[in-house]
């Protein structure tokens, strides 16, 4: 039975949503930290280039595979246990990295340090339990958009240390950070009273993980096997046949780590997809130009700026992400996130457009940073929103956490293709192997191409429907909306014994399975309305201040049309 406190910690803290989004910061710190690096990384860690490629796939392939697996567990046993947990094994996998400089013992510590890409969909599930619906809407962009502004703030600072110190301060520094945020955490979050009903899927987590790892390390590997080897055409045969018989599995168990039926909801499965490609236009920026800035004059095409001054140029693209935020929540109240969407990948379409032309001088990465951080700021603070609008509450947790899953596909994928690339495209002088501009071009056509694809996924999104409650400026109001606009649920008045309104009284629908499905309060007049995800059979509970709860059996014929119910509380209780 879904456990859940109708008293939400509605008067939470007012540092709860800075806290939560330096969380998120801390993540994207770990995620970009050794971009300042990156053609260093064969010359430190004695390997070849398209190995070297793993330190950084290893964390976005983990952190794709934790996602969903911490929204679940946050869903059944505590978001703020599993934000929690998520850092603390992302502290342990820092510290690993700190210690060494073999290949192989790196990529163990990096892939720890995904863990914490867990603490975005954790982070986005705590605001919504404990926000009023008039704050959500922004702390939820703000957090979602924290993994661009710590990428961006990352970059000059840890140039700035891999410049005049050992590269392995990097990571005691995000060890660092790491602690700061646990600490802050535990002091400023409190714990979500939202429960999910059911057990951990660990098989569905296993097959995920493994349907992951044998599709990217193809990928990663495909120019070194070749292309059309046995090995990587039965590397990814088999990882599409893992994810199949997965995706099959997951529709069979109970409760599966991703409910694959709200998946396929249009507006749901449409936001993921586009999620793949906001992921992938956002790492190949964050790859492509620190290494183009660093690259040696000499080269006839390298700008020949130091690790802190190539830093200091691609930060803008992180500070107009955070700058967008305010703007989203405004643009978003105003035409709905739908629109933010469509705008941001717009914006980012003629970013990478105009990048193919601006790549002869510093001051045009900075140009190129401004308005693609504008783009994919957008786009970030959109996703949420659209997902949390889109599924009942008790799901937000494994519903955001499988659409940060899709946007670490896109990073995960785009860091192993555009690797692979450039990796391809290099020429090798005095030994040492450089990236070439065709190959930087060729990178831009890539992430231009997959941003157009997003552009159109966000067009063909619905009209959104529940989204709208996230903009609504107190309960009424939204219950007003969702009368308005649902057509397949229950609708219909809260009524005292005396058949009087009862205004305020919380509503919440649960499934066959025990599930809620929904939850709303009722309006001054009583009114009460609740959209269905499928036909079936409901029970819907009612309870208010001063009167007993009551609960009606009711089944929905799924056709778009609303099924009316009056919901009558017994008479007012004695108190002593």
């Amino acid at each position: 039975m879904t456990h859940t406190n109708d008293q939400h910690p509605r008067s939470a803290s007012g540092a709860v949503v800075p806290v939560l989004a330096f969380a998120g910061i801390v993540v994207a710190v770990m995620q970009t930290l050794l971009v300042p690096v990156i053609k260093d990384l064969p010359q430190l860690l004695s390997t070849s280039p398209s190995n070297a490629t793993w330190v950084l796939t290893s964390t976005l392939l983990s952190g794709a595979i934790a996602t969903p697996i911490m929204g679940r567990l946050g869903d059944l046993y505590g978001k703020r246990r599993m934000l929690i947990a998520s850092l603390a094994v992302m502290v342990v996998g820092a510290l690993i990295s700190a210690v060494t400089s073999q290949l192989l013992t790196v990529i163990v510590g990096r892939t720890l340090q995904g863990f914490a890409m867990g603490a975005i969909p954790l982070g986005i599930g705590l605001m919504r339990d404990m926000l009023p619906r008039e704050r959500l809407g922004s702390a939820m962009a703000l957090m979602s958009s924290s993994i661009g502004v710590g990428g961006g703030l990352a970059l000059p600072a840890a140039a700035l240390v891999a410049q005049h110190a050992d590269w392995h301060a990097l990571f005691y520094g995000a060890a660092g950070l790491g602690v700061i945020a646990i600490l802050l955490t535990l002091l400023v979050v409190p714990e979500s009273p939202v429960r999910a009903p059911g057990s951990f899927d660990l098989l569905g987590a296993l097959g995920l993980s493994a349907g992951m790892v044998l599709l990217l390390l193809p990928v990663s590997k495909g120019s070194d096997w070749g292309w059309t080897s046995g090995r990587t055409l039965g590397l990814f045969g088999a990882g599409l046949l893992v994810l199949v018989l997965w995706g099959l599995m997951e529709l069979r168990v109970k409760a599966p780590l991703v409910d694959l039926r709200t998946t396929a909801r249009r507006e749901v499965l449409l936001t993921n997809l586009a999620s793949v490609m906001v992921g992938v236009s956002f790492f190949v920026v964050s790859l492509v130009l620190p290494q183009l800035l660093q690259l040696p004059k000499s080269t006839g095409y390298g700008l020949g700026q130091s690790m802190v001054v190539a830093g200091l140029l691609v930060a803008p693209l992180g500070l107009t992400m955070m700058l967008t935020a305010p703007v989203y929540a405004r643009l978003s109240a105003k035409y709905g996130p739908k629109v933010t969407l469509i705008l941001g990948m717009l914006i980012i379409a003629i970013g990478y457009s105009a990048g193919l032309g601006l790549m002869n001088a510093p001051w045009q990465s900075a140009v190129i940073a401004v308005v693609l951080g504008a783009g994919i700021g957008l786009a970030y603070s959109s996703l949420p929103a659209l997902i949390v609008g889109a599924v009942p509450a008790a799901e937000t947790g494994a519903a955001t956490g499988l659409n940060t899953l899709m946007r670490s596909v896109g990073t995960s994928v785009s860091s192993a293709v555009i690797g692979t690339v450039l990796a391809n495209t290099a020429h090798t002088v005095g030994g040492v192997s450089l990236p070439t501009l065709h190959g930087f071009r060729l990178s831009f056509v890539i992430a231009t191409a997959a941003v157009v694809v997003g552009f159109v996924l966000a067009v063909f999104l619905p009209k959104p429907h529940r989204t709208s409650q996230l903009r609504a400026s107190s309960q009424e109001e939204a219950n007003l909306e969702r009368a308005e606009q649902v057509l397949r649920g229950f609708r219909g008045r809260v009524v005292g014994a005396d058949g009087t309104p009862v205004p305020r009284a919380r509503v919440t629908l649960i499934d066959r399975r025990g599930r809620q499905a929904g939850a709303t309060v009722s309006a001054a007049d009583g009114s009460y309305a609740l959209a269905v995800p499928a036909e079936g059979p409901y029970v819907l509970a009612a309870r208010a201040a001063g009167h007993g709860p009551h609960a009606s059996s009711a089944t929905h014929p799924g056709a778009d049309r609303p099924v009316d119910l009056d919901l009558a509380l017994p008479g007012e209780t004695v108190h002593a």
